[in-house]
């Protein structure tokens, strides 16, 4: 008499898939720094127009908190130590 045994192999397969990880620079209100000096940040370090970055002070000021840039966090880095080193606090999400 024959045994029908049957075995069956599976096999453990990683599958890299293409996330895209999008980062948020925010920067957070303070009583310390003026809306001038908040804009000229923006515009110097994060390359807004004057007009967004006006936008972003205004929301920063009656929100708390807003998020001024998006993208990979290699490039958000700088730009956040630039904006804490002029005094201005900011972190990256």
């Amino acid at each position: 008499m024959q045994s029908s045994h049957q075995t069956t192999h599976q096999e453990e397969v990683d599958v890299l898939e293409d996330v895209d990880i999008e980062n948020t620079l925010i920067i957070h209100n303070d009583e310390v720094n003026t809306f001038d000096w908040v804009i000229e940040t923006l515009v110097e370090v994060c390359k807004h127009t004057w007009e967004q970055a006006e936008q972003c002070a205004y929301i920063i000021h009656h929100k708390g908190k807003y998020a001024v840039k998006h993208g990979d966090f290699n490039i958000l880095k700088p730009m956040k130590d630039a904006i804490t080193d002029r005094g201005i606090e900011a972190t990256i999400q």
